[in-house]
């Protein structure tokens, strides 16, 4: 399980190593459609679980989002990516992004008991367990630089900034671009590009 995890990892490295690369030449629609093509085949993996799928976009939101500087206790902090309610993914996850950084910054995964512990993270998966807290986390966190992500119907619409969504069995998301303003982070337009829909605060999507 773990060495399929690591292979999805592997296949999105990829694409943002090509997108790294790529970044200031001509052809932009080109970049565009090979991160389009490589989350298609990754989402469709027969071997994957939907869960493994979303741990490895997890991880991967971290290249293409930028926190402000005070976001980080020091420098050399670590990016910590909570948890909240059932963790769905397992040791796995935590096992995939053992010695992996982003920007300089060690990857974490912390499970806190509640928003307050959680405010220092980054980055924050709401559980669908917690579905019924939403509103009152996203509250809590309104104003604070962290990604919040979710996978309960209606999160980014709340004000969650990233949402996952089943697409004809795939694994897609959604993304509320006032919410992660609101949260001073800076989403990658390639992010922004590849994303289901655009959503407003509790206002109908955007499809792309």
């Amino acid at each position: 399980m773990l060495d399929r995890l690591n292979r999805l990892n592997r296949t999105l490295k990829s694409c943002s190593a090509f997108l790294e690369w790529s970044r200031g030449l001509n052809w932009k629609w080109l970049a565009i459609r090979v991160v389009i093509c490589c989350l298609a085949a990754v989402t469709q993996a027969q071997s994957a679980t939907e869960y493994q799928v979303k741990a490895a976009f997890l991880f991967n939101f971290a290249k293409f989002v930028d926190w402000p500087a005070d976001a980080f206790p020091g420098t050399d902090a670590p990016l910590q990516i909570c948890v909240l309610g059932s963790d769905p993914f397992g040791h796995e996850f935590e096992e995939m992004i053992a010695d992996k950084s982003v920007n300089g910054h060690r990857i974490e995964v912390i499970h806190p008991s509640g928003v307050p512990q959680a405010k220092a993270c980054q980055i924050i998966f709401v559980a669908s367990s917690a579905k019924q807290q939403v509103r009152e986390v996203l509250h809590s966190l309104r104003g604070a630089s962290v990604l919040t992500v979710g996978d309960t119907a209606g999160f980014a619409g709340m004000g969650g900034i990233i949402n996952f969504v089943l697409d004809d069995g795939r694994v897609r998301f959604e993304i509320n671009v006032k919410a992660a303003e609101r949260a001073h982070l800076k989403i990658s337009s390639r992010l922004l590009t590849v994303a289901k829909l655009l959503v407003t605060d509790e206002e109908s999507p955007e499809t792309k």
